[in-house]
C-alpha cells in the first residue's frame, strides 16, 4: 500500500501520518499550499509522480478550528474551493489515473431534525455554507466509481482542542458559568478516526468492492452540555481554580442557529457490519487532550531551565 495524503495538516491527518509513520506504511503528504484546485495539473503532475494505489482527502474549511463553522458563511468561495471545488478536482484525477480515493466528510450535510443518529440512507439537507459544499464534494467525489466517503462525528483531539480549552477558559473567568449549544453530538476523537480510515484503506488495498458512503463517530453520543460538563470534570484533575469551582458549574444552553444544527449524531453500524470497525469510546481520549493542555503549560519554563543549563555549562 502507497497513499497519497491531501490535507496532512488536519487535526485527522496529522493523526493518520502518525499510525502510517509507526506502521511504516509508505505515504506522501505534500503542504496545503499545494493543493490549489484551479490548478489541477500540477495536482495530477504530484499524484502521478508519486504513484500511489490509494488516495486520501482529508482537507477541510474547518479542520483545527470549530468557530470556522459560522465563518464559512462570509468566507463562501474558499470553502467551495476546500470542500467543493478540490474534491472534484481530485476524484477527476484518481478516475483518469485509475486509483481509489477515500474522502473525509461530516454531518453537516444533514439538517439536523431526526430525533435518532443518522445513517448512510437518511435524506440529505444542509442549512449552511459549509454543508453545502461538503455534499457537493461528496456527489463530486461519488462520480468516480472507486470511492469512500467516510462522515464523521464531532471531532476532538491534541490538534483540535479549541471548543475545550474556551469552556475551561471560561469556566474560570465567569464563576464557573458556561454557554454551550442545544445539540446533541457524537465525540469521536481524531486519532480513532484515523485509524478507522487507515483500517477501510487496507481492506481497499485486498481489493474489496466495499464502495459507497459510510459513518465513524465515537461510540457515545453526549448532548453538548454533558460533553462540556464531563470536560470539566476531567480538567479538575488538573486545575485548582476548575476544582475549586466544580459545585458551582452552570451550563447556560442557547439555542443552535443554522448553520449549526440540532443533532449531528450518526450510526457507525454499517461501516462495522462491512470492515468490522469498532466504535471506540472517546473518554480516555478527552482526558489525554486536557492534559495535553496543562503540560503544554509548563513546557516554556522547562525549556528555559534547560537553555539556563546549557549556558552554564558554556560558561
Amino acid at each position: 500500500m502507497k497513499l497519497f495524503l491531501v490535507g496532512a495538516n488536519s487535526p485527522t491527518g496529522k493523526g493518520l501520518v502518525e499510525i502510517l509513520r509507526k506502521r511504516k506504511i509508505r505515504f506522501q503528504a505534500p503542504a496545503d499550499k499545494h493543493f490549489d484546485p484551479e490548478n489541477g495539473v500540477a495536482i495530477a503532475k504530484m499524484i502521478t509522480d508519486y504513484s500511489p494505489t490509494q488516495l486520501i482527502n482529508l482537507a477541510d474549511f474547518i479542520s483545527g478550528n470549530h468557530s470556522a463553522l459560522k465563518r464559512a458563511e462570509s468566507s463562501e468561495l474558499r470553502c467551495r474551493q476546500i470542500n467543493a471545488l478540490l474534491p472534484a478536482t481530485l476524484a477527476e484525477i484518481c478516475n483518469h489515473l485509475n486509483i481509489p480515493i477515500t474522502h473525509l466528510s461530516n454531518a453537516y450535510v444533514f439538517d439536523g431534525e431526526k430525533k435518532l443518529g443518522y445513517n448512510e440512507t437518511d435524506e440529505t439537507n444542509p442549512r449552511g455554507v459549509y454543508g453545502r459544499y461538503s455534499l457537493a464534494g461528496e456527489r463530486a467525489v461519488a462520480q468516480h466509481n472507486a470511492h469512500i466517503i467516510i462522515r464523521s462525528g464531532w471531532i476532538f483531539g491534541i490538534h483540535k482542542k479549541g471548543l475545550i480549552k474556551s469552556w475551561i477558559r471560561t469556566a474560570k473567568k465567569n464563576a464557573g458559568e458556561v454557554q454551550v449549544a442545544r445539540r446533541r453530538i457524537s465525540p469521536t476523537h481524531s486519532g480513532d478516526l484515523a485509524a478507522a480510515i487507515l483500517a477501510v484503506c487496507q481492506q481497499v488495498d485486498c481489493e474489496a468492492n466495499v464502495w459507497g458512503i459510510y459513518h465513524y463517530s465515537g461510540l457515545e453520543t453526549k448532548k453538548e452540555n454533558e460533553f462540556a460538563k464531563q470536560t470539566l470534570k476531567y480538567a479538575a484533575n488538573h486545575d485548582e481554580d476548575i476544582y475549586q469551582l466544580l459545585d458551582s458549574i452552570k451550563l447556560i444552553e442557547r439555542e443552535a442557529k443554522a448553520p449549526e444544527i440540532h443533532n449531528s449524531t450518526l450510526s457507525s453500524k454499517k461501516i462495522f457490519d462491512t470492515f468490522g470497525i469498532k466504535q471506540k469510546s472517546w473518554h480516555g481520549d478527552l482526558k489525554e487532550t486536557i492534559k495535553t493542555l496543562y503540560v503544554d503549560r509548563l513546557k516554556p519554563a522547562k525549556e528555559d531551565q534547560n537553555n539556563s543549563r546549557v549556558q552554564s555549562s558554556a560558561a
